[in-house]
């Protein structure tokens, strides 16, 4: 990537890092889980939802320096935002522990769980 960074690419940056609120080490530990893998979407051509192909991809970015982040790495930063303003904003009623809402929002890297 270039040495700037776009002021678009830095409010991503900031927003993603605000919102993915899981570490790299947890949000793996969490993809092996069978309730991980028993939500989202999967196309014909994959056994793996959408969601937990993120997850792996979150932690990739995250172990990635600022520096070193390339143009396609922010384009999944802001795909990732936007999953999760627009799935926080469609929290179900009561418990959310154990929902597929909230696995659904670990695999993009958010536990609904903690607080703000």
């Amino acid at each position: 990537m270039s040495e700037t960074v776009t002021e678009e690419q830095q409010s991503t940056y900031e927003a993603f890092y605000d919102l993915v609120n899981m570490q790299p080490k947890e949000l793996e530990e969490w993809l092996d889980t069978e309730q991980s893998k028993s939500v989202g979407a999967k196309d014909a051509a994959s056994s793996e939802s959408t969601g937990h192909h993120s997850g792996r991809r979150i932690v990739e970015i995250k172990r990635t320096k600022k520096a070193d982040l390339s143009d396609d790495d922010f384009s999944h930063m802001k795909k990732v935002v936007g999953y999760i303003k627009r799935h926080t904003a469609q929290r179900p009623d009561g418990d959310i522990d154990e929902r597929p809402w909230s696995y659904s929002l670990k695999n993009w890297g958010h536990d609904p769980t903690r607080a703000e």
